[in-house]
């Protein structure tokens, strides 16, 4: 248990560190809003390309992962959603809303940032590439769609917000980096010392500046009467996700055991830290905030209890 908490509490002080920073106005919100720029458009696409670099092909992407991770989150995305429609007694765009949250990971922030400290940086810039692609470009337009459907904007809007998403993706420094990745590894083509070295450099700075600004980006945000929702939905995300990832990981035998571990350690990081942002299309960013919120404090407790079972 000592060596458990020695991987899992140098993480939750980093993001109580950047929480307590913002809420004593040492570092403005602002600041640590900056950093998550810096993390998503400089640092992880940096730990990407250099996971994928002078790599063949096929160990960049596994496409046995890749289809078990997005297999397991549209299980557990379904499963919230037929739970918050058929059991809370709620509207289509917020049990969406409650799917997604349940089946997508922060990966760009906690989620690499526990498995780099738990299995190495090497698995865990593997990994990332594959589950933001999932994240990315399924769960969030699916979650998006059948919501949008769901109050009358799905064909009104169709074209428009598939011009919008298009655009956005190709704007994405994440999914551009994942090409560049895909281009070295595909044509074998080497990166010199001098690049590696700078990415390395950059690399290395992802992790803990990404988990600073969690906390920090945390701070202000107020359950406010929705602990019932919050729960449910943290839960879902904490255990049901990491749960059914491991089990449909075992339909691939084939599968690296690392990545397997992997895959569950991002599968067990809490939702998507644009999570509120994507709920207040809808009116549910009240909802969102308070399950982010509580989700990533009790993941303190469920990423611990991961990391010990596939120990």
């Amino acid at each position: 248990m000592t060596e458990i908490l020695s991987i899992t509490a140098p993480i939750f002080i980093l993001i109580g560190l950047g929480y307590v920073c913002v809420m004593t106005r040492l570092i403005s919100r602002e600041t640590t809003r900056g950093m998550g720029v810096f993390v998503i458009t400089i640092a992880l696409p940096a730990m990407i390309v250099r996971g994928m670099a002078n790599k063949p092909l096929a160990e960049s992407m596994d496409t046995e992962f890749l289809a078990a991770y997005a297999a397991a989150s549209v299980v557990v995305f379904v499963l919230g959603m037929l739970v918050y429609r058929h059991v809370r007694k709620v509207g289509t765009a917020a049990s969406s809303m409650a799917g997604l949250g349940m089946s997508s990971s922060n990966s760009g922030f906690v989620g690499v940032s526990i498995c780099a400290m738990v299995l190495g940086t090497e698995p865990a810039s593997r990994a990332v590439a594959m589950t933001i692609l999932v994240e990315s470009m399924l769960m969030i337009p699916l979650a998006m769609a059948i919501a949008d459907a769901a109050q009358g904007q799905g064909e009104l809007d169709f074209v428009a917000r598939l011009r919008t998403t298009l655009k956005r993706l190709a704007r994405s420094p994440l999914l551009i980096a994942i090409c560049i990745g895909l281009l070295l590894a595909g044509f074998r083509i080497p990166l010199p010392g001098v690049a590696l070295r700078v990415i390395d450099m950059l690399a290395v700075a992802a992790a803990p500046v990404a988990l600073f600004a969690v906390g920090g980006n945390l701070h202000g945000l107020r359950p406010k009467g929705m602990v019932g929702d919050a729960t449910a939905i943290s839960l879902g995300k904490l255990i049901v996700h990491p749960a059914i990832t491991a089990l449909v990981f075992l339909l691939f035998p084939g599968l690296d055991p690392v990545m397997r571990s992997a895959g569950v350690v991002f599968a067990a990081a809490p939702m998507l830290s644009i999570y509120p942002i994507l709920g207040m299309r809808y009116g549910l960013e009240e909802r969102c905030s308070a399950t982010l919120l509580l989700g990533t404090v009790l993941s303190f407790v469920t990423v611990s209890v991961t990391i010990a079972l596939i120990s």
